[in-house]
């Protein structure tokens, strides 16, 4: 073969090697916290600009724990949401690596350590606690949805319900205290504005893609634990392998010094 060519054989075995179902949850996890921050983040911002446009809320002073503050911390939180998966997404692909059989097979037989079956088990139960954290996100994210659809409805439906008296108050969603009126109600000119403004429509629409991009990292974390969970099996089954191979070899031993000490006691017998 030339210089510089690869072997058909080399790549298939290095196209073995990769533990392509923890590089679909990898994939997936990432795509969906994407999703929810990216759709989150710009959600967020778009429901400042339309508290502040049409329902005048005001942002308190900065030792105040207003409505834009907690819109701010949640966002903190969405950084640091997309850089802790990112590197989790790395360890569990790591992860993917070493326990996958291809390995073996690419760099021949290695001792399963207790240490390794430790890391499995704590992966395990870490992937089950972020699941559950996901499902958490996901309930939570639905809160805006619904807030969001129910003001989108009001406004699709403004004709059919001309003469009714239909009012949007923050307070009914505690986004201002008790104490101010902040009502947008329909008919008023405030309403038509909100209504026809690209903002709230892409808000809308942004915490449903945020919604799903949640949804998709419960799906993967799901799709994590049934991969991690196969993997602490195959591990479990190489340590009772190796266990017996050890075993194996040790009484093969033990049989060839017994057939050498027997050989050789013939030998001085008949000498």
């Amino acid at each position: 073969m030339p210089r510089g060519q690869t072997s058909p054989r080399c790549c298939i075995k290095c196209l073995g090697g990769i533990p392509y179902p923890s590089l679909i949850a990898t994939i997936l996890l990432y795509a969906g916290v994407a999703l929810f921050c990216g759709c989150g983040h710009e959600a967020l911002s778009g429901t400042v600009t339309i508290l502040q446009n049409y329902f005048e809320v005001v942002r308190g002073p900065v030792d105040s724990l207003d409505v834009f503050t907690m819109i701010d911390i949640i966002k903190y939180v969405i950084y640091g949401i997309a850089s802790a998966f990112f590197v989790y997404g790395i360890l569990l692909m790591v992860e993917g690596f070493f326990t996958s059989g291809a390995i073996k097979d690419l760099y021949g037989d290695f001792k399963i350590t207790t240490c390794g079956r430790c890391v499995s088990a704590w992966f395990i139960m870490l992937t089950y606690i972020f699941m559950l954290a996901w499902l958490g996100v996901t309930a939570f994210t639905s809160l805006p949805v619904f807030m969001y659809f129910n003001i989108w409805s009001i406004c699709q439906n403004t004709t059919i319900l001309e003469g009714a008296t239909l009012c949007l108050d923050p307070r009914q969603y505690g986004i201002v205290p008790i104490g101010e009126g902040k009502t947008v109600c329909a008919g008023s000119e405030k309403f038509y504005k909100m209504c026809e403004s690209n903002e709230l429509d892409m808000t809308f629409h942004l915490f449903i893609c945020a919604l799903a991009g949640a949804g998709a990292a419960v799906i993967a974390m799901i799709h994590y634990l049934m991969v991690l969970s196969a993997n602490w099996a195959y591990v479990k089954d190489a340590c009772r392998m190796q266990k017996y191979e050890d075993i194996k070899s040790q009484e093969e031993q033990e049989l060839h010094d017994i057939h050498s000490t027997r050989s050789k006691e013939r030998l001085n017998a008949y000498t």
